[in-house]
Protein backbone atom coordinates (compact mmCIF):
# COMPACT_ATOMS: atom_id res chain seq x y z
CA UNK A 1 0.00 0.00 0.00
CA UNK A 2 1.07 3.17 -1.08
CA UNK A 3 3.32 5.46 1.82
CA UNK A 4 4.30 8.50 2.38
CA UNK A 5 7.97 9.21 3.91
CA UNK A 6 8.72 12.49 3.62
CA UNK A 7 5.95 14.74 4.26
CA UNK A 8 5.66 18.54 3.42
CA UNK A 9 2.79 20.85 5.27
CA UNK A 10 2.36 23.86 4.66
CA UNK A 11 1.10 26.93 7.67
CA UNK A 12 1.02 30.15 6.23
CA UNK A 13 -2.25 31.06 8.18
CA UNK A 14 -1.44 30.26 11.39
CA UNK A 15 -4.44 28.20 13.21
CA UNK A 16 -6.71 28.35 9.92
CA UNK A 17 -3.77 25.81 8.98
CA UNK A 18 -4.32 23.70 11.99
CA UNK A 19 -6.49 21.10 9.67
CA UNK A 20 -3.61 20.41 7.41
CA UNK A 21 -1.47 20.67 10.26
CA UNK A 22 -3.15 17.58 12.15
CA UNK A 23 -3.58 15.13 9.23
CA UNK A 24 0.31 15.78 8.25
CA UNK A 25 1.09 14.76 11.95
CA UNK A 26 -1.11 11.90 11.90
CA UNK A 27 0.31 10.79 8.69
CA UNK A 28 3.96 11.12 9.81
CA UNK A 29 2.67 8.59 12.81
CA UNK A 30 1.06 6.31 10.92
CA UNK A 31 3.75 6.14 8.45
CA UNK A 32 6.76 6.74 10.52
CA UNK A 33 7.67 9.66 8.18
CA UNK A 34 9.70 12.88 8.31
CA UNK A 35 8.12 15.58 8.25
CA UNK A 36 8.45 19.26 7.60
CA UNK A 37 6.33 22.27 8.23
CA UNK A 38 6.86 25.63 6.44
CA UNK A 39 5.86 29.01 6.27
CA UNK A 40 5.91 30.90 3.58
CA UNK A 41 6.33 35.50 3.29
CA UNK A 42 6.84 37.63 0.43
CA UNK A 43 10.38 39.06 -0.11
CA UNK A 44 10.37 42.44 0.61
CA UNK A 45 11.42 44.58 -2.08
CA UNK A 46 12.50 48.76 -1.80
CA UNK A 47 10.10 51.32 -1.25
CA UNK A 48 10.63 55.01 -1.33
CA UNK A 49 13.83 55.65 0.64
CA UNK A 50 14.62 52.58 1.05
CA UNK A 51 17.33 50.57 -1.48
CA UNK A 52 16.85 46.97 -2.50
CA UNK A 53 19.04 44.89 0.32
CA UNK A 54 20.04 48.02 1.87
CA UNK A 55 19.87 48.16 5.60
CA UNK A 56 16.28 49.38 6.11
CA UNK A 57 14.45 46.58 3.84
CA UNK A 58 17.18 43.64 4.82
CA UNK A 59 15.98 44.58 8.74
CA UNK A 60 12.43 44.36 7.58
CA UNK A 61 12.64 41.09 6.05
CA UNK A 62 14.76 40.12 8.96
CA UNK A 63 11.67 41.31 11.44
CA UNK A 64 9.42 39.41 9.35
CA UNK A 65 11.14 36.73 9.53
CA UNK A 66 12.09 36.27 12.81
CA UNK A 67 7.78 36.89 13.60
CA UNK A 68 6.63 33.99 11.30
CA UNK A 69 9.32 31.57 12.94
CA UNK A 70 7.55 32.59 16.40
CA UNK A 71 4.27 31.89 14.74
CA UNK A 72 5.50 28.91 13.41
CA UNK A 73 6.76 27.67 16.14
CA UNK A 74 4.28 28.37 18.54
CA UNK A 75 2.14 26.71 16.40
CA UNK A 76 3.71 23.33 15.79
CA UNK A 77 4.91 22.63 19.78
CA UNK A 78 1.68 21.43 21.07
CA UNK A 79 2.75 17.77 17.74
CA UNK A 80 5.83 17.57 19.15
CA UNK A 81 5.14 15.18 21.47
CA UNK A 82 3.84 12.96 18.52
CA UNK A 83 6.64 13.20 15.91
CA UNK A 84 9.95 14.85 15.18
CA UNK A 85 8.83 17.97 13.10
CA UNK A 86 11.49 20.21 11.04
CA UNK A 87 10.20 24.14 10.69
CA UNK A 88 11.30 26.53 8.06
CA UNK A 89 10.12 30.08 7.38
CA UNK A 90 10.66 30.42 3.18
CA UNK A 91 10.95 34.21 1.60
CA UNK A 92 9.82 34.26 -1.98
CA UNK A 93 6.46 33.62 -4.21
CA UNK A 94 4.22 30.82 -2.07
CA UNK A 95 3.93 28.34 -4.60
CA UNK A 96 7.53 28.48 -6.64
CA UNK A 97 9.36 28.23 -3.02
CA UNK A 98 6.87 25.53 -1.90
CA UNK A 99 7.99 23.55 -5.07
CA UNK A 100 11.83 24.54 -4.41
CA UNK A 101 11.40 23.10 -1.46
CA UNK A 102 10.02 19.61 -2.70
CA UNK A 103 12.89 19.95 -5.20
CA UNK A 104 15.62 20.43 -3.02
CA UNK A 105 14.30 17.57 -0.01
CA UNK A 106 13.01 15.39 -2.02
CA UNK A 107 8.92 15.47 -0.39
CA UNK A 108 6.82 12.99 -1.20
CA UNK A 109 3.54 14.51 -0.59
CA UNK A 110 2.42 18.54 0.24
CA UNK A 111 -0.51 19.17 1.99
CA UNK A 112 -2.11 22.52 2.99
CA UNK A 113 -5.63 24.30 3.66
CA UNK A 114 -6.70 25.49 -0.13
CA UNK A 115 -6.97 29.38 -0.22
CA UNK A 116 -10.33 30.53 2.14
CA UNK A 117 -11.42 33.54 -0.01
CA UNK A 118 -12.17 32.24 -3.13
CA UNK A 119 -12.63 28.95 -2.57
CA UNK A 120 -16.35 29.12 -3.83
CA UNK A 121 -14.95 30.60 -7.16
CA UNK A 122 -12.75 27.31 -6.80
CA UNK A 123 -9.19 27.47 -7.68
CA UNK A 124 -8.20 29.40 -10.55
CA UNK A 125 -5.75 32.24 -10.83
CA UNK A 126 -4.94 31.10 -7.16
CA UNK A 127 -1.58 29.98 -5.41
CA UNK A 128 -3.37 26.56 -5.01
CA UNK A 129 -3.74 25.99 -8.83
CA UNK A 130 -0.08 26.66 -9.41
CA UNK A 131 0.51 24.11 -7.28
CA UNK A 132 -2.11 21.31 -8.48
CA UNK A 133 -0.34 22.28 -12.08
CA UNK A 134 3.53 22.05 -11.18
CA UNK A 135 4.54 20.91 -8.08
CA UNK A 136 5.80 17.03 -9.06
CA UNK A 137 4.68 15.53 -5.91
CA UNK A 138 1.20 14.84 -4.99
CA UNK A 139 -0.76 17.87 -3.59
CA UNK A 140 -3.26 17.84 -1.12
CA UNK A 141 -5.74 20.56 -0.69
CA UNK A 142 -7.35 20.37 2.75
CA UNK A 143 -11.35 22.19 2.29
CA UNK A 144 -11.47 25.36 5.30
CA UNK A 145 -12.93 23.74 8.36
CA UNK A 146 -13.20 19.86 7.18
CA UNK A 147 -13.66 17.51 9.55
CA UNK A 148 -10.50 16.12 10.99
CA UNK A 149 -11.34 12.28 10.23
CA UNK A 150 -13.56 11.57 6.35
CA UNK A 151 -16.75 9.93 5.51
CA UNK A 152 -16.71 9.01 2.29
CA UNK A 153 -13.46 9.15 -0.03
CA UNK A 154 -13.80 9.68 -3.91
CA UNK A 155 -10.81 7.67 -6.20
CA UNK A 156 -11.51 8.73 -9.87
CA UNK A 157 -9.81 6.69 -12.55
CA UNK A 158 -9.58 5.74 -16.00
CA UNK A 159 -9.75 2.64 -17.50
CA UNK A 160 -10.31 3.54 -21.07
CA UNK A 161 -8.27 1.21 -23.16
CA UNK A 162 -8.44 2.93 -26.57
CA UNK A 163 -5.31 4.32 -26.15
CA UNK A 164 -1.52 3.64 -27.38
CA UNK A 165 0.68 0.89 -25.55
CA UNK A 166 2.85 3.70 -24.15
CA UNK A 167 -0.06 5.75 -22.77
CA UNK A 168 -2.03 2.81 -21.30
CA UNK A 169 1.47 1.96 -19.47
CA UNK A 170 1.31 5.58 -18.07
CA UNK A 171 -2.59 4.79 -17.41
CA UNK A 172 -2.37 2.17 -15.38
CA UNK A 173 0.57 3.35 -13.33
CA UNK A 174 -1.46 6.47 -12.35
CA UNK A 175 -4.68 4.34 -11.56
CA UNK A 176 -2.78 2.52 -9.72
CA UNK A 177 -1.40 5.17 -7.62
CA UNK A 178 -4.57 6.52 -7.05
CA UNK A 179 -6.44 3.92 -5.64
CA UNK A 180 -3.54 2.81 -2.94
CA UNK A 181 -3.42 6.17 -1.81
CA UNK A 182 -7.44 6.73 -2.11
CA UNK A 183 -7.17 2.97 0.00
CA UNK A 184 -4.84 4.25 2.60
CA UNK A 185 -6.64 7.10 3.63
CA UNK A 186 -9.80 5.19 3.99
CA UNK A 187 -8.39 2.33 5.82
CA UNK A 188 -6.90 5.06 8.18
CA UNK A 189 -10.03 6.99 8.68
CA UNK A 190 -12.54 3.89 8.71
CA UNK A 191 -13.98 5.97 5.83
CA UNK A 192 -15.89 4.32 2.73
CA UNK A 193 -14.11 4.10 -0.42
CA UNK A 194 -15.65 5.10 -3.80
CA UNK A 195 -14.16 4.44 -6.80
CA UNK A 196 -15.43 6.27 -10.62
CA UNK A 197 -14.92 5.92 -13.90
CA UNK A 198 -17.04 8.06 -16.16
CA UNK A 199 -17.38 6.43 -19.40
CA UNK A 200 -18.97 7.45 -22.88
CA UNK A 201 -19.67 6.86 -26.38
CA UNK A 202 -18.34 9.60 -28.13
CA UNK A 203 -19.83 8.67 -31.44
CA UNK A 204 -23.48 8.15 -30.16
CA UNK A 205 -25.17 11.34 -30.72
CA UNK A 206 -23.82 11.50 -34.01
CA UNK A 207 -25.31 8.41 -34.68
CA UNK A 208 -28.39 9.25 -33.17
CA UNK A 209 -28.77 12.87 -35.35
CA UNK A 210 -27.74 10.94 -38.24
CA UNK A 211 -28.33 7.70 -38.91
CA UNK A 212 -32.01 8.29 -39.40
CA UNK A 213 -32.02 4.92 -41.24
CA UNK A 214 -30.20 2.61 -38.23
CA UNK A 215 -33.03 0.88 -35.57
CA UNK A 216 -32.89 2.69 -32.35
CA UNK A 217 -32.16 -0.76 -31.25
CA UNK A 218 -29.78 -1.17 -33.28
CA UNK A 219 -27.53 2.10 -31.56
CA UNK A 220 -28.93 1.13 -28.14
CA UNK A 221 -27.47 -2.09 -28.34
CA UNK A 222 -23.60 -0.51 -29.68
CA UNK A 223 -23.92 1.96 -26.56
CA UNK A 224 -24.68 -1.73 -24.15
CA UNK A 225 -21.71 -3.46 -25.88
CA UNK A 226 -19.30 -0.47 -25.13
CA UNK A 227 -21.01 -0.18 -21.65
CA UNK A 228 -20.26 -3.96 -20.88
CA UNK A 229 -16.76 -2.95 -22.46
CA UNK A 230 -15.73 -0.60 -20.06
CA UNK A 231 -17.20 -2.49 -17.20
CA UNK A 232 -14.82 -5.52 -18.15
CA UNK A 233 -11.90 -2.92 -17.93
CA UNK A 234 -13.10 -1.63 -14.34
CA UNK A 235 -13.64 -5.39 -13.18
CA UNK A 236 -9.97 -6.07 -14.22
CA UNK A 237 -8.24 -2.87 -12.92
CA UNK A 238 -10.32 -3.63 -9.30
CA UNK A 239 -9.22 -7.66 -9.01
CA UNK A 240 -5.66 -6.36 -9.77
CA UNK A 241 -5.09 -3.62 -7.53
CA UNK A 242 -7.54 -5.61 -4.61
CA UNK A 243 -4.70 -7.96 -4.79
CA UNK A 244 -2.24 -6.02 -4.70
CA UNK A 245 -3.64 -4.41 -1.93
CA UNK A 246 -4.24 -7.63 -0.02
CA UNK A 247 -7.58 -9.82 0.13
CA UNK A 248 -8.28 -8.94 3.58
CA UNK A 249 -7.61 -5.31 3.63
CA UNK A 250 -10.06 -5.28 0.16
CA UNK A 251 -13.08 -7.00 1.97
CA UNK A 252 -12.44 -4.60 4.72
CA UNK A 253 -12.82 -1.46 2.65
CA UNK A 254 -15.31 -2.98 0.37
CA UNK A 255 -14.84 -0.37 -2.48
CA UNK A 256 -18.23 0.80 -3.83
CA UNK A 257 -17.83 1.18 -7.54
CA UNK A 258 -19.78 3.57 -9.81
CA UNK A 259 -19.63 3.38 -13.51
CA UNK A 260 -21.15 6.60 -15.20
CA UNK A 261 -22.02 6.86 -18.32
CA UNK A 262 -21.25 10.75 -19.44
CA UNK A 263 -18.38 13.27 -19.18
CA UNK A 264 -15.71 12.63 -16.93
CA UNK A 265 -15.66 16.69 -16.03
CA UNK A 266 -19.81 16.31 -15.41
CA UNK A 267 -20.51 13.00 -13.55
CA UNK A 268 -17.33 13.42 -11.24
CA UNK A 269 -18.40 16.59 -9.55
CA UNK A 270 -22.01 15.49 -9.60
CA UNK A 271 -20.94 11.93 -8.04
CA UNK A 272 -18.76 13.90 -5.48
CA UNK A 273 -22.03 16.13 -4.43
CA UNK A 274 -24.37 13.42 -4.39
CA UNK A 275 -22.24 10.95 -1.84
CA UNK A 276 -21.26 14.11 0.18
CA UNK A 277 -17.51 13.03 -0.49
CA UNK A 278 -14.97 15.05 1.86
CA UNK A 279 -12.27 14.33 -0.42
CA UNK A 280 -11.78 13.62 -3.99
CA UNK A 281 -8.16 11.37 -5.16
CA UNK A 282 -7.57 12.34 -9.10
CA UNK A 283 -5.09 12.75 -11.55
CA UNK A 284 -4.07 15.77 -12.83
CA UNK A 285 -1.93 15.26 -16.27
CA UNK A 286 -3.39 15.32 -19.74
CA UNK A 287 -2.47 12.95 -22.03
CA UNK A 288 -2.23 15.45 -24.89
CA UNK A 289 1.59 15.46 -25.16
CA UNK A 290 1.58 19.35 -25.74
CA UNK A 291 4.48 20.97 -24.87
CA UNK A 292 3.55 24.10 -21.98
CA UNK A 293 -0.20 21.98 -21.12
CA UNK A 294 0.69 21.13 -17.43
CA UNK A 295 -2.78 19.90 -16.48
CA UNK A 296 -5.55 18.33 -18.73
CA UNK A 297 -9.04 20.50 -19.23
CA UNK A 298 -11.20 17.47 -17.66
CA UNK A 299 -9.40 18.01 -14.65
CA UNK A 300 -9.21 21.55 -14.77
CA UNK A 301 -13.01 21.38 -14.74
CA UNK A 302 -13.86 18.50 -12.43
CA UNK A 303 -11.49 20.98 -9.72
CA UNK A 304 -13.48 24.25 -10.64
CA UNK A 305 -16.62 22.38 -9.23
CA UNK A 306 -16.13 20.01 -6.52
CA UNK A 307 -16.17 21.51 -3.03
CA UNK A 308 -14.39 19.19 -0.74
CA UNK A 309 -10.64 18.50 -0.38
CA UNK A 310 -8.66 17.04 -3.03
CA UNK A 311 -5.28 14.90 -3.61
CA UNK A 312 -4.29 15.43 -7.00
CA UNK A 313 -2.00 13.14 -8.40
CA UNK A 314 0.53 13.49 -10.75
CA UNK A 315 1.96 10.54 -12.99
CA UNK A 316 5.66 9.10 -12.46
CA UNK A 317 8.10 11.04 -14.44
CA UNK A 318 6.56 14.26 -14.87
CA UNK A 319 8.92 17.25 -14.56
CA UNK A 320 7.94 20.43 -12.88
CA UNK A 321 8.72 23.62 -14.55
CA UNK A 322 9.95 25.58 -11.92
CA UNK A 323 13.34 25.18 -11.53
CA UNK A 324 15.88 25.84 -8.50
CA UNK A 325 17.38 29.53 -8.23
CA UNK A 326 20.85 28.98 -9.41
Amino acid sequence: MQRFKNILCVAEHGEDSLPALERAVALAENNQARLTIVDVIERVSAGIGMSAGGPISADLQAAMLSAHSKTLEDLVEPFRARVEISTRVLVGVNFLEIIREVLRNGHDLVLKVAEDHDWLDRFFGSEDMHLLRKCPCPVWLIKPRAQTAYRRILAAVDVNDALPAAELAEQAALNQQIFEMAAMLAFTDIAELHIVYAWEVVSEYALRITMDSLPEERINAFVEQARQHHAANLEIFMDKVSANLGRDVAKKLKPRIHLVKGMARKEIPQLASNIKADLVVMGTVSRSGVPGIIMGNTAETILNQIDCSVLAIKPHGFITPVKLEE
